[in-house]
């Protein structure tokens, strides 16, 4: 039968198996690949709300015909909107921190009526205002008459670092800094909103889940894309061969060149430690110089202690303000199994958004990506400007309702504690604020 049947495919005319090779491509391109995105939410009034006021979530996701590979989707974003998308000209505006360090904070506010809302970005591992992915997002912003301000870590966006210090995803002390910065430089009617892409949105979520009550008295909304939930499982996804890992090295590369333009002031600390500043410019892989480098500056014993502090899917419950995620499903950067989904169902102020495809911030679609319409800008301008915005005050009503169930799931939980055991209710708090730092060991 198999000869029979190879024999006859054999006799076809080429043009006829290229046809039948695109019919089944299109038939699993409409079964397999085009689905409506998965909503993991409570069933409340923040599920409720999303669902009558972001219209981009009822619909079908259509990823690129001809890309729709993860790590096709992740590299083909990057260059088209590296190549489109004009420089943007930010106003700069320099802050200093408390323990010496500066960040720099760039707005664009163009076109933008005084009493327009604000958004807050945080960019990715080694990104800054300048990063295609966040013009994409700045450039939907401005368009929807929203202001937006960029948070670059220290000793990116051409800063120069003034202390001997980066930034890690478990830390963010500077975010509180910028937040209440930005918050009394707006006019106080202007409502506040922030995003996260990939390790920014682990800085933002936790700052959102450890610094709850703060962060609720000054967002109004916020919004992560493409974060890895779980960073034991997103690191060890990276390294995966082939592909996988070149994208790896290719983002240790230039966490590597970040340091080396800090040499200066490294050296001079590091001289006398057990810190190998030119072995750690050799690191081929993110964790390897996290292990290195990053989980040793922020004081931590092991890596795998350091990754465990900043991962973000057992925190959901501690967060509210209300948080929009948007995740793929095929993110090289994290698994699929990663994704907590569970615990979003449970959750009171947090939905995550998972498309069946679109790669580590990428989300392409149509038959030729466009740079001004894109999934993830759409969703983010539509979140937000309802969220921001907010001329009927439905979204603060909701907020407010979302709260009510916050409060009433907390008082639940005490009660549950401290029957089962004797642990204080100001230890979890205190554990919470600590941010997980059982396994820390002060070096520096």
């Amino acid at each position: 039968m198999f000869y029979s049947m190879y024999a006859y495919l054999s006799n076809l005319p080429r043009l006829h198996v290229l046809g039948m090779a695109m019919v089944a491509y299109v038939v699993y391109y409409l079964i397999q690949v085009v689905k409506r995105p998965i909503i993991a939410c409570s069933d409340g009034p923040f599920k409720q709300y999303l669902i009558r006021q972001v219209p981009t979530l009822e619909n079908k996701y259509w990823p690129t015909f001809w890309c729709v590979e993860s790590r096709a989707q992740t590299v083909l974003a990057s260059l088209l909107r590296s190549k489109s998308l004009p420089r943007v000209n930010y106003r700069r505006e320099i802050l200093p921190l408390k323990d010496g360090g500066e960040v720099a904070l760039d707005w664009m506010e163009e076109g933008c009526d005084e009493r327009a809302p604000c958004i807050l970005i945080l960019p990715g591992l080694t990104g800054e205002s300048q990063a295609e992915y966040i013009k994409c997002l700045v450039f939907a912003a401005q368009q929807a008459g929203m202001r937006v301000v960029v948070f670059n870590n220290r000793g990116l966006g051409g800063i120069e670092l003034k202390t001997p210090r980066l930034y890690c995803a478990a830390n963010c002390e500077d975010l509180c800094e910028v937040i209440q910065h930005v918050r009394r430089t707006l006019p106080a009617q202007c409502k506040l909103g922030a995003t996260g892409i990939s390790m920014g949105g682990l800085i933002l979520g936790n700052y959102l889940a450890r610094k709850s009550d703060e962060a609720r008295s000054i967002l109004s909304a916020a919004k992560i894309i493409s974060v890895p939930w779980d960073v034991h499982k997103g690191s060890a996804s990276i390294e995966k061969p082939v592909i996988n890992s070149l994208l790896g090295r290719h983002l240790a590369g230039s966490l590597c060149r970040t340091l080396s333009n800090h040499l200066d002031i490294y050296r001079e600390i590091y001289q006398d430690s057990d810190i190998d500043i030119q072995r750690i410019l050799r690191c081929k892989t993110i964790k390897e110089f996290d292990e290195l480098f990053t989980a040793k500056q922020f004081g931590y014993a092991h890596v795998n202690d350091y990754y465990s502090d900043a991962t973000l899917h057992n925190k959901l419950d501690h967060i509210s303000v209300p948080l929009l995620c948007l995740s793929a499903a095929d993110d090289p950067f994290q698994p699929l199994d990663a994704i907590p989904i569970k615990a979003a169902n449970q959750c009171t102020h947090v939905a995550i958004v998972i498309t069946a495809r679109g790669g580590h911030i990428g989300f392409l679609e149509g038959w030729w990506p466009s740079t001004k319409d894109q999934y993830m800008g759409r969703l983010f301008t539509e979140y937000f400007t309802k969220a921001l915005f907010d001329e009927d005050g439905e979204f603060q009503h909701t907020a407010n309702k979302m709260h009510e169930r916050f409060l009433a799931k907390q008082t639940v939980a005490l009660a549950a504690s401290s029957s089962s055991s004797s642990s204080s209710p100001l230890l979890l708090n205190k554990k919470l604020d600590a941010g997980t730092l059982d396994h820390k060991v002060k070096l520096m």
